[in-house]
């Protein structure tokens, strides 16, 4: 049966990544570029299948001389197929157009070789075909989520740095000239700490997603570590009721806080909000480090004991000190649930001169205000996060597989 064969496995995903890179940077050059283009892919849905025909037949002299020449021979035939205008775009814009049917080239042949390598053009085995449809699902899934990722954001900073004028005429021209000014080029950016006072709502957020993480790492560490290591009755009765607290929907409590917190007259202040976070935070901290704690050899705590350390002092010496990547993760999770919780936020607080960056920009979201600025102010809260959990990723990652369910 052809479909056993490597031959077909290298035409379908030829087909495939030959629609898929084609319609990708036909959408790129409309949204970036700004230029109107005709997308066309019967050509490609023949062009694509020869690529990976190609690169299964030739897979003994593969080089890196090799590699360019297959695509040039992609990006000639994009170019002969369409009569030297793929895109039906204007003279003056060959040159971009040339620029992205080398892209599209380029990507539909690593894209190849990605799932085709040491494929063989005859029949294939079981193992063979699982493993060609592991590496292809595995390529298009880390393409979609890289996109998911990455487009949001980048609309966000593109659409930032326009002015309203450009956005009316073409919302969808996501292209920047770069020969403009500075302050007219970050002008949004300008007036939100000069106009709205976005600074406050910095210095606000910080204060109570800091504050929130000191509260919650003092309370779940001892927490954790009497889960962990103390003999407590019904304890896994008590571990199951802290996430069990933890999964129930903030809005469910957010009535009766609402109310509570009103009467009490702690509404709409950040005290009232540094009250509540932590509150939602310490059962999934508590959670997470009980994992960890119970992965340290127990030897220790005993060693610790007979030279006479307290408890106290075994969680400041010993278990802290060992348990660190996982505090490190935990602090930065917490941190960025505070940093980004919107709904509390948005019942509590009145006053604009107390209001968290998630409140704040949704203070933004206004016909009186433009658009620019609400993305704006959605890019300045992105970023403290992303260079945060970047420069603590290993932190995250080893403290995250480290805090598993255990014991």
């Amino acid at each position: 049966m052809f479909w056993k064969y490597g031959l077909f496995f290298s035409i379908l995903s030829g087909g495939i990544w030959g629609v898929f890179w084609q319609i990708f940077f036909t959408v790129v050059g409309i949204l970036t570029l700004g230029i109107p283009l005709s997308l066309e892919l019967s050509q490609i849905m023949i062009i694509g299948p020869l690529a990976g025909i190609l690169y299964i037949k030739s897979q003994k002299f593969l080089s890196i001389k090799f590699h360019l020449t297959a695509i040039i021979i992609i990006t000639f035939l994009i170019f002969i197929s369409h009569l030297g205008n793929p895109y039906q775009a204007k003279d003056e814009n060959r040159l971009i157009i040339f620029m992205l049917i080398l892209l599209t080239s380029f990507f539909i042949w690593v894209s190849l070789n990605h799932s085709l390598y040491n494929l063989s053009p005859g029949k294939l085995s079981k193992h063979d075909i699982e493993s060609f449809f592991i590496k292809f699902m595995w390529g298009i899934g880390l393409i979609i989520l890289i996109l998911i990722t990455l487009i949001p954001f980048y609309i966000m900073i593109m659409t930032s740095l326009k002015n309203q004028q450009s956005l009316i005429l073409n919302p969808l021209d996501l292209s920047v000239n770069l020969n403009t000014d500075f302050k007219t080029l970050f002008n949004s950016y300008i007036e939100l700490f000069t106009n709205f006072n976005f600074h406050l709502f910095l210095i606000n957020s910080f204060i109570v997603s800091c504050t929130t993480v000191i509260i919650t790492l003092f309370f779940s560490i001892p927490g954790a570590y009497a889960l962990a290591r103390l003999r407590i009755p019904n304890k896994k009765i008590f571990s199951g009721t802290v996430i069990l607290i933890y999964l129930i929907p903030s809005i469910v409590l957010i009535i009766p806080l609402y109310a509570i917190f009103s009467y009490i007259g702690l509404r709409n202040s950040l005290f009232g909000l540094i009250l509540v976070y932590p509150a939602t935070t310490i059962p999934v901290a508590l959670y997470m480090l009980r994992g960890y704690f119970s992965a340290l050899s127990s030897e220790i705590d005993d060693a610790a004991l007979m030279d006479g350390l307290s408890r106290i002092q075994i969680i400041l010496k010993i278990a802290i000190p060992l348990s660190k990547p996982a505090i490190v993760s935990v602090g930065l999770y917490v941190f960025m649930i505070a940093w980004n919780e919107f709904l509390i936020a948005f019942m509590f607080l009145d006053d604009p001169n107390i209001f968290t960056l998630s409140r704040g920009i949704m203070s933004l979201n206004s016909s009186e205000i433009p658009q620019q600025h609400l993305m704006a102010g959605a890019v300045i809260a992105t970023i403290p996060v992303m260079i945060i959990f970047l420069y603590l990723e290993k932190f995250l990652i080893s403290g995250l597989s480290a805090g598993g369910v255990k014991g």
